[in-house]
């Protein structure tokens, strides 16, 4: 410790770790410390505290090198285990992307597994083709690889570490499967993602040791922050990072290929960072507790970037394994480990106090103004709102003539059912009213849908379009979040305006 005995260097806490008396605690042992006996203990008492996350980091990818072949070949496209894989460099350097799929098991196996196999040391198979040139005059490669015949292989990830994550959840009337997994309809559960009071950059969130060059651990080894990540928001806590490491050190226990299912494949990474407490303020950031982490409730069931947002939460609410939505009890589940996040932290305490692991000062700071902006989109993208138009209706208690009748005077196919507040409860078409009236059925009950597709009036046409083709259907009554009917979609409509 410095003279004056409030601040410390990285130099004086590395001589620390030389010594074999640095003094490191876990973020969950950190914040036990500061709760029984305050910050001004827990800084003279604590020369570093280890932080740690594992979950799906999709932006994540592997840089391989695979030495020239002879003849050489200038690869134009490559496939590993069937997984197209980017060329994005000279001759033989290859990109695996976590979340490229597999072209003969799509949705099972991706890159993330590629990489995985190849850090678990399994052979892999590897296709390439190429135009042929004179100093590259090999069209055709096929051969199998290990981690070992490849020169280089380096985890690198553009946007990892999540400071946080939505907590994500589905109103609508069926099942949708997204990045969040799979969310049950009428809000029947909720997922989230991050380690909260664990995370890395929720124990230093104003980066004051996090930055270009902070030795980290990364998949089970040493790695690197190398800047910010891709789409780093640090204004509304949602800060990213971009990192590497050398994947042929790093052990799969800390690496596992993910799919999710009918949306695709990640990989879920293990990722800590050391905190140097160099200030009380640092020790007070690192005591940051889930209850004092909040995040929105987001409603994916709006296919659009400006989700409906139904509430905040903290992490303490969302590891407690439910959640409360307008007066309802829903069950919440994390997509990340908190076991292996611990065990990430835990692992590099160890690292540390054995003297294997030394703390580097970052030679740039990660920004801390910088915001994430939406696509620039120069195009019209038609919405349901922009084609919808008012429903024929009718109510339960009516007679089957009389809405057939009423197909007959609006010239329409569908009739909306709704009950005296204008809320949906099902739909009938023509063809149902004909053979009601041939069978002699007078009850509306008999023949009604209650099972109805629908559609929200803020979402993309497309999406609408795709919906009435998924299920073989013609049109898709209008709501709100309240189930409200607001119009109705045909697909006459779409092909009208497609047509257009």
């Amino acid at each position: 410790m410095s003279k004056q005995g409030k601040t410390r260097t990285v130099e004086e806490i590395n001589e620390k770790i030389r010594k074999g008396d640095v003094q490191v605690l876990t973020a969950e042992e950190m914040k036990k410390l500061v709760e029984s006996s305050g910050v001004e203990v827990a800084f003279k008492e604590v020369d570093v505290v280890t932080t740690g996350t594992f979950g799906a980091m999709c932006s994540s990818g592997a840089v391989i090198n695979l030495g020239h072949s002879d003849p050489p070949i200038k690869i134009d496209h490559a496939w590993i285990n069937d997984v197209e894989v980017c060329h994005p460099g000279a001759a033989v350097d290859l990109f695996i992307g976590a979340t490229n799929m597999s072209e003969k098991q799509p949705f099972e196996y991706g890159g993330g597994h590629v990489i995985q196999d190849l850090v678990a040391g399994k052979e892999v198979e590897l296709r390439a083709t190429a135009y042929g040139t004179d100093c590259y005059p090999r069209t055709q490669l096929k051969t199998t690889l290990t981690k070992d015949d490849l020169n280089q292989f380096y985890l690198l990830n553009f946007r990892n570490c999540y400071q946080r994550y939505n907590c994500a959840v589905n109103s609508s009337e069926e099942t949708i499967y997204t990045y969040m997994s799979k969310l049950l309809p009428r809000l029947r559960n909720a997922t989230f993602s991050g380690a909260g009071e664990l995370n890395p950059l929720m124990n230093d969130p104003d980066y004051e040791t996090i930055g270009m060059g902070t030795r980290i651990f990364l998949g089970g080894a040493q790695g690197y922050v190398i800047g910010e990540g891709t789409q780093h928001s640090p204004k509304n806590l949602n800060g990213t990072l971009m990192v590497k490491g050398d994947a042929k050190k790093m052990p799969p226990e800390f690496l596992q290929g993910a799919a999710f299912t009918r949306y695709g494949t990640s990989l879920y990474v293990g990722l800590g960072v050391p905190i140097p407490i160099l200030n009380e303020g640092l020790a007070k950031k690192t005591a940051i507790r889930d209850s004092e982490i909040f995040t929105d409730v987001v409603d994916y069931s709006v296919p659009r970037r400006d989700r409906p947002k139904l509430r905040q939460v903290s992490y303490k609410e969302l590891k407690s394994g439910s959640i409360i939505i307008d007066d309802k009890k829903v069950r919440v589940s994390s997509l990340s480990s908190l076991k292996m996040a611990k065990k990430v932290s835990k692992t590099l305490k160890s690292w540390i106090e054995e003297g294997t692991f030394f703390l580097t000062t970052p030679i740039e700071r990660l920004p801390s103004d910088s915001v994430f902006k939406p696509m620039r989109q120069t195009g019209e993208i038609p919405f349901v709102v922009s084609v919808m138009h008012p429903a024929v209706t009718c109510t339960e208690n009516e007679e089957i003539r009389a809405i057939a009748e009423r197909i007959v005077t609006k010239s329409v196919n569908h009739i909306v059912v709704i009950d005296g507040a204008g809320k949906l409860r099902g739909i009938v078409t023509s063809w149902d009213i004909t053979r009601a009236m041939a069978e002699g059925k007078k009850a509306l009950a008999d023949i009604e849908s209650r099972n109805v597709i629908t559609a929200k009036p803020d979402e993309p046409l497309e999406i609408a379009s795709k919906r009435m083709a998924q299920h073989n259907i013609s049109a898709l009554p209008v709501i709100d979040i309240e189930k409200k009917v607001l119009g109705i979609v045909t697909s006459e409509d779409v092909s009208k305006l497609l047509g257009r």
